[in-house]
């Protein structure tokens, strides 16, 4: 294959990497815009005692973590998504997760466990850490 072929297929794989990048993020935008309601607004109050109680006998610290950390599976926790998109994405879980339809979880228990992610505090600033700054 001679340079200048050679050059325009660079040119046009790295022109379609950037267009695919582009995609990506307005999609992600996009998905974020319209999940963007305000997280308290479109909430059930929920009873953050009984989410936690759920959160654990329905074996979500084994991938998110006791805190909801995160590990194997994504961090839930400070500041979880909005309810809506927490249920959008229980009920049709990319990657890994398997689907919880609502035989499975209820949304009034999905409210619980939401709640439940609601309370859990930040973790310590890492300046206030002495291991961490030794």
């Amino acid at each position: 294959m001679n340079r200048s072929i050679a050059n325009r297929c660079a040119g046009s794989a790295a022109a379609l990497m950037v267009v695919a990048c582009l995609l990506f993020v307005s999609l992600e935008a996009g998905a974020q815009s319209s999940g963007s309601d305000s997280k308290t607004n479109t909430a059930p109050a929920g009873n953050a005692e009984n989410g936690k109680r759920i959160y654990t006998s329905y074996g979500c610290y084994q991938c998110h973590g006791h805190a909801a950390q995160g590990g194997a599976g994504s961090r839930l926790a400070p500041n979880p998504i909005s309810f809506t998109a927490f249920v959008r994405y229980i009920r049709h879980p990319r990657g890994q997760m398997p689907p919880y339809t609502s035989k499975v979880v209820s949304d009034s228990e999905l409210a619980d466990i939401h709640a439940f992610l609601r309370t859990l505090p930040q973790p310590p600033a890492v300046k206030d850490i002495p291991l961490l700054n030794d």
